[in-house]
């Protein structure tokens, strides 16, 4: 331990900079607290994340991974509501279902592509960026990855569900759809249907990994590996 101190308050000597010597003892602070370093709490948290990215992909893009989820379930645009009632009325609820069922159909298919970009994101995680997760808010792993992925999950996930509108039919059932109702109504609707599938679809993959996250950092049965219990386990995760 002298051995220690000695060397770190040599190599405190040595930097001209004040601030880089204090910031190495409050380091060196964190590290020897209670055996949690820091280099721990990145590799906890890289699990933590890639773990819950993981699940959470495969959940969502299992088939009814959306359609069969009350929380995230795709269901037509506000925009929209009338469009559903006015066609229900005259008997075109089928078509109207069949609409539904295609979107979420999209989206499940986009989810495939989400645990690979997540996973890269979490690759470049610093070690500020984890301890900021770690004493964060309940949502704090979460918010990291929508900061560090919205853009690229929209651009990985626009062409997929494009394509899969397409495969399932949804284009022509979001086009009968909106010709039947146009029959009736004088306002005319045209939503850009993969945009708002896209949007849909990312609010669903998030909403699912702050789930995992709330998991691991409240249910410690969740943590099933030995940097998950040291990490979550710990008085910096439970903010004491």
């Amino acid at each position: 331990m002298k051995r220690s101190v000695y060397a770190l308050l040599l190599c405190t000597i040595t930097f001209s900079s004040c601030e880089t010597a204090h910031q190495i003892l409050k380091d060196y602070g964190q590290t020897a607290n209670g055996g949690l370093t820091n280099a721990d709490i990145v590799s906890g948290l890289k699990e933590a994340l890639s773990v819950g990215a993981q699940q959470s992909s495969n959940q969502l893009s299992a088939l009814d991974g959306f359609f069969k989820n009350a929380a995230i379930k795709i269901l037509l645009p506000a925009e929209a509501q009338k469009v559903e009632k006015t066609l229900r009325d005259v008997g075109l609820g089928s078509l109207v279902d069949k609409a539904i069922l295609s979107v979420n159909r999209a989206a499940e298919d986009a989810a495939k592509s989400a645990a690979p970009i997540f996973i890269n994101a979490v690759k470049t995680m610093s070690i500020q960026d984890a301890l900021g997760i770690l004493k964060g808010g309940d949502f704090a792993a979460t918010n990291y990855l929508k900061d560090k992925t919205t853009a690229q999950l929209t651009e990985a996930f626009r062409p997929v569900i494009e394509q899969s509108l397409s495969k399932v039919g949804a284009t022509k059932y979001w086009s009968d759809v909106f010709t039947n109702y146009n029959r009736f109504a004088t306002n005319k609707i045209n939503p850009d249907l993969a945009s708002f599938v896209t949007g849909k679809a990312m609010d669903g993959i998030f909403y699912q990994v702050s789930l995992e996250e709330q998991k691991i950092r409240k249910d410690p049965v969740a943590r099933t590996t030995e940097i998950l219990k040291k990490v979550f386990g710990s008085k910096q995760a439970q903010g004491s």
